[in-house]
């Protein structure tokens, strides 16, 4: 696989506002019918990140306008505000934002380790779908290797590095006697279930309550963590007794609105979806207030400068396993060229770049595999002929001009009283073919020749061996 087919488009943070990143963000749903509709078009991998810092599409084609148009489709938003927010990366730049990505790198909070547990699961999506094959299936593993690496080798996830924990922060720093406070949670999934190991965590809180609408996942984070879970029927009491509430539902709509509100007390409320799941009507209640990501992803704690100061350490190990993965990724595109090479074919390219493939045998691939593993090249080979299989000593293709120098030279070294040139080899190996009862078709197939007509030079044949051919063949050979 080429690596420049491989590209991401997107929108993030960096430029889009929240209402914008909201109208690009794609639903599990919406996600499943983008990729659908990508495989029908002939799109082989796609991966879709959807979080609350980015949208963004990861895959391989030949256009990347056809990811943005199904970004468009699939979503709310318009091919117009992409091009004035959205970004395009190609190639080597696609392959390593990718990686920072995982790494935390992009994040709003810089080191935020959740992300990559939202590429898993992205990555399994598209895999269940038959959307990540071969080549996006290493490339995600590297991007998760790299991640740990990151977060082990390096102080970059030390702090407030998540959504939910910068979420928890923000309560103890703004909500006083937060340790008796009512804390509603409202939500059971990635980042509830994050956010509520912070709040047991850091708040020292025994009555935390937690509301799903599907009860049995609720219960099973209660299985791990002392919370309070309530069924989804009794939302709005158990918002009337709160006084922080947290929503982590992750829906396409609002799951909170006035109609559950009949507080007569304050009521913090923070909103942890992309897009918004607390209706913007609730904002213009007196007694709430409504905090959402961007405004969490803004704080920064004592540690963020020690943090951003591990930022070359963590950009030096994506390095080092970018490198592994395109190292791979080179040897990968000789497979089909090895499997051949196995079978003991070779591929010739020949004039107007037409392709042929010609059998050799044990002897020629003997001296090859010697030639490969101790004298196709002294120096660093250019990659532009990574792929050709006798190299200078620059690491070069061999020009027409020294292949007969070297020629010359071997039959001088063989003690061969002639001129030699690479046109008496293949003159030699047709003669040889015919002599030996090849038919014509075979040979020109092997010679690369265009018509037939050109083989036919080969048919010089002295008396002798016509006479031979006459006696073995001719159907009254005993009487000639």
């Amino acid at each position: 696989m080429d690596s420049k087919k491989f590209f991401t488009v997107g929108v993030s943070h960096k430029k889009a506002s929240l209402s914008i990143r909201e109208a690009f963000s794609l639903s599990l749903h919406s996600s499943k019918l983008l990729l659908n509709d990508a495989k029908k078009n002939g799109i082989s991998e796609l991966l879709i990140n959807s979080t609350c810092n980015r949208t963004e599409l990861y895959g391989v084609t030949e256009n990347p306008e056809d990811f943005i148009k199904l970004l468009c489709k699939f979503s709310s938003g318009g091919i117009n505000t992409f091009n004035k927010i959205g970004y395009t990366l190609e190639g080597k730049e696609a392959i390593n934002h990718i990686f920072r990505v995982g790494a935390g790198l992009e994040s709003q909070i810089l080191g935020d380790f959740e992300i990559i547990g939202q590429l898993k699961k992205s990555f399994y999506q598209s895999k269940k779908l038959m959307m990540a094959n071969g080549f996006l299936e290493r490339l995600v593993n590297s991007v998760i290797q790299a991640s740990k690496r990151v977060k082990t080798e390096t102080g970059i996830s030390s702090g407030a590095t998540s959504v939910s924990f910068a979420a928890v922060q923000f309560i103890i720093k703004n909500v006083e006697d937060i340790s008796n406070k009512n804390i509603l949670l409202f939500g059971a999934g990635k980042i509830g279930k994050n956010t509520c190991e912070n709040l047991i965590k850091h708040t020292k809180n025994d009555h935390i309550v937690l509301i799903n609408r599907t009860q049995e996942k609720a219960e099973k984070i209660a299985g791990k963590f002392p919370v309070i879970v309530k069924p989804f029927g009794s939302l709005t009491a158990a918002i009337h007794d709160a006084d922080v509430l947290i929503v982590a539902t992750g829906s396409e709509k609002p799951t909170v609105n006035l109609d559950l509100i009949h507080n007569n007390k304050s009521l913090l409320i923070l909103d942890l979806s992309i897009p918004r799941n607390v209706a913007s009507e609730v904002n213009n209640h007196p007694l709430v207030k409504v905090v959402h990501l961007d405004e969490l992803s803004q704080i920064t704690d004592a540690t963020f400068e020690k943090r951003q100061k591990h930022i070359p350490q963590a950009e030096k190990i994506l390095k080092e396993v970018e490198d592994e993965f395109f190292v791979w990724l080179e040897h990968r595109k000789y497979v089909p060229t090895l499997m051949a090479f196995k079978e003991k074919i070779i591929k010739i390219i020949g004039k107007g770049n037409k392709e042929r493939l010609v059998p050799m045998g044990d002897y020629s691939k003997k001296f090859i595999e010697i030639y490969l593993k101790n004298n196709r090249s002294v120096g660093k080979i250019d990659p532009r002929y990574s792929d050709v299989l006798f190299l200078n000593r620059n690491g070069k293709q061999l020009t027409r001009a020294m292949i007969f120098t070297l020629i010359k030279g071997y039959g001088k070294q063989a003690q061969i009283n002639k001129i030699i040139s690479p046109h008496t080899l293949r003159h030699s190996f047709a003669t040889h073919l015919l002599e030996n009862g090849a038919d014509l078709r075979t040979i020109q197939v092997m010679m690369g020749h265009e018509s037939i007509t050109t083989t036919e030079i080969y048919a010089h044949m002295d008396t002798k061996y016509l006479k031979s051919v006459m006696k073995k063949f001719h159907p009254r050979k005993a009487n000639s």
